[in-house]
């Protein structure tokens, strides 16, 4: 009897652990689906097997946004940079694969370059021509690869943030296990939302310190980053980070269109200021600006600063493709 007594207890407990679990899952399904409710939308694009969503607006010169790990094309509403930019620029803010409402195929290994080449055939869909890229963050490596690989349609680039030259770290190979197949898949569906949303206020302040962190930012991103399908992006992205890091490029010295490099002073995640600064030493067609008092969601904080930026990319490209019209 004390046998089969325990053999109950055991299968109750199990019973009650799965049908918390499905009850977990169930809940964050249905908060994910309420996820986007606020968020600006846009228009959709296919290609190769991606649908990729763009908010769009202006008119001009193209400027193509790319948000960072975690973020959507949001974080440039939420900025004021869409809005601001909108009157010069035919401003196109894409949803990353996999971020907000774009899809992800799995299957498929999303790296920067992937993405670069994703990016640059939605423009020549989009009939956009030479245009300027924006990326900020994990954004700032698509931008780059964007650069450094359409150079026939790319006429400049602006990196916010960037990790340009990745050093192995311990946290991201373990912020990728979410990633995984099976357990990993569980872990995204149940308990890791809620973990996500306990230390969300943690986070914000990691990324916006030692500026005041944007209530905006903070809360149109909170239920985005915590959906399912989005979480196994951000760990996809941070494990290829990682891998990065240990197959990383030396040099940059290929890109041949004008950069502008924008770093926060303070970036509590790594240290940006010398990344831009090692990058802007690289490059011969770059310029750099290390804003004060700022961290790594730089361009939330100093809106004014990464517009300046932009403006100044798009005076070079403007007399580069006068020279090569021979105007």
């Amino acid at each position: 009897m004390g046998q089969l007594g325990y053999i109950a207890t055991l299968n109750g407990v199990i019973f009650l652990l799965a049908a918390g679990a499905a009850g977990l899952a169930l809940y964050n399904g249905l908060q994910a689906r309420w996820a986007l409710r606020g968020c600006r939308f846009g228009r959709f694009v296919e290609v190769r097997g991606v649908r990729l969503h763009v908010i769009e607006g202006g008119e001009g010169m193209p400027l193509l946004l790319l948000h960072g790990n975690g973020a959507s094309a949001e974080d440039f509403m939420t900025s004021g940079i869409f809005d601001k930019t909108a009157p010069h620029y035919r401003v196109l803010a894409f949803d990353r694969p996999g971020f907000g409402r774009s899809s992800r195929p799995i299957g498929r290994i999303w790296s920067a370059a992937a993405q670069a080449d994703l990016i640059d055939a939605a423009a020549a869909k989009l009939g956009l021509g030479r245009y300027i890229a924006l990326g900020h963050s994990w954004g700032a490596a698509v931008a780059l690869e964007m650069a450094r690989r359409c150079p026939g349609s790319v006429a400049g680039v602006v990196l916010v943030s960037g990790y340009h030259y990745p050093s192995p770290r311990f946290e991201l190979a373990l912020s990728a296990l979410p990633a995984l197949p099976l357990i990993g898949t569980v872990f995204r569906h149940t308990l890791l939302p809620p973990l996500v949303g306990l230390g969300w206020g943690w986070s914000m302040r990691k990324i916006f310190g030692p500026a005041a962190i944007s209530s905006a930012f903070a809360a149109a991103t909170r239920e985005l980053a915590c959906r399912p399908s989005q979480l196994r992006s951000i760990a996809a992205e941070s494990f290829l980070m990682w891998v990065a890091a240990a197959f990383a490029r030396s040099r940059h010295a290929d890109i041949c269109v004008p950069v502008g490099i924008i770093a926060g002073a303070s970036d509590q995640l790594f240290d940006a200021p010398a990344e831009a600064l090692r990058l802007h030493a690289e490059l011969g067609n770059s310029m750099v600006d290390i804003v004060p008092d700022a961290g790594h969601m730089v361009h939330q904080t100093a809106p004014q600063a990464v517009i300046a930026m932009i403006d100044k990319i798009a005076a070079l490209s403007s007399v580069g493709d006068a020279r090569l019209s021979g105007r």
